[in-house]
């Protein structure tokens, strides 16, 4: 049995039991894999997939107990690759992180730029993905780091969550609209009159969106949904509806032709949390990456709830609203110790 054969295994199930496409993720070929796959049946003595024809078609019971060990083999052997990249205090590796495409698009690029001018031989994946798929990616072990947004509570507690910022949503009309001729704010029924543009996420029974709504007992037509923020600009300004975004998707250098309102008063404010996995060893260019992304995460504090499995990671103090971050515009130098 080798770390490689518990990999494809691992892949095998996390593509949904699709070969070709769990091959194209670990860059192997799929009659290689399929090799390996085989041999480690063998070596265990039963099936690890139920089969149909030449097709995976379901996890076996006793495949579901390996694959459970082989997550955590898997997860304990890269953290020894970690624990040995810092004592030699190595500046080059991988930083994996899954994210939503708002996140992705407007509120990690001064991060993640900082970290790519502090460690140059660090390549950084963004896995800009649907809400759902986000958490999954982390538990899967395809990431290294996710950084997913609730409006209720912290992520599921598979993970530590750790609190980056608060936002809001606010709404977003084309200018000329009826909307952008009101001084005031609107209000929900006035909202609920006309067609909305929201996140994929909206159309959950959980979505504070939805929740706001209902509340008041107001039926809105949402006529589109998309994951992605420039997508709902985009229809906005193509007079499809109202547009109901976070905040730090509109940005008034760039949308001079849409008119924006707040919508403070009337949706639940959100927070975005940087999730990790419970008992994972970090490279010092993750937690450099940690402490500028969230300047309130300290380093040490972050390192201390990775050793406590998350206790009172919960409680941390002054979690700054969107408008007040301080994360700079312009790329701040991470301190790299000398090699």
């Amino acid at each position: 049995m080798t770390l490689t054969q518990l990999r494809y295994l691992v892949a095998i199930a996390d593509a949904g039991l699709n070969i070709t496409l769990a091959a194209e993720r670990v860059h192997a070929t799929q009659p290689g894999l399929s090799k390996l796959l085989r041999q480690l049946e063998d070596e265990l003595g039963f099936q690890l997939f139920h089969r149909k024809g030449r097709s995976l078609h379901a996890i076996t019971h006793a495949g579901t107990h390996v694959l459970e060990r082989a997550r955590i083999i898997l997860a304990e052997a890269a953290n020894i690759r970690s624990i040995a990249a810092n004592l030699r205090n190595e500046s080059r590796g991988t930083l994996r992180i899954a994210t939503t495409h708002t996140q992705a698009r407007f509120a990690l690029p001064a991060a993640v730029a900082a970290l790519s001018r502090s460690y140059p031989q660090v390549s950084v994946h963004l896995q800009p993905v649907n809400d759902a798929d986000v958490i999954s990616l982390l538990e899967g072990g395809q990431v290294d780091l996710a950084i997913v947004s609730t409006a209720a509570g912290a992520p599921p507690p598979n993970g530590i969550a750790l609190p980056a910022y608060r936002w809001s949503r606010t709404v977003v009309v084309p200018n000329g609209h009826p909307l952008s001729r009101q001084k005031q704010a609107p209000t929900l029924e006035q909202l609920a009159a006309h067609p909305l543009i929201s996140y994929d996420s909206s159309l959950k029974p959980e979505s504070s969106l939805a929740r706001a709504f209902q509340s008041a007992n107001l039926h809105p037509q949402i006529v589109m949904t998309a994951s992605d923020a420039d997508l709902i600009k985009t229809y906005v300004r193509e007079g499809l509806g109202v547009g109901v975004l976070a905040e730090m998707a509109y940005q008034p250098e760039h949308d001079t032709d849409l008119h924006e309102l707040s919508a403070d008063h009337l949706f639940a404010a959100c927070t975005t949390w940087i999730v990790l996995r419970r008992e994972s060893v970090l490279r010092e260019y993750t937690l450099d990456f940690i402490s500028v992304f969230a300047p309130h995460l300290e380093r040490r504090a972050v390192s201390r709830a990775l050793a406590t499995g998350g206790i009172g990671a919960s409680q941390w103090p002054g979690v700054p609203h969107w408008r007040e971050r301080q994360v700079p515009h312009k790329v701040v130098e991470l301190e790299v110790e000398a090699q």
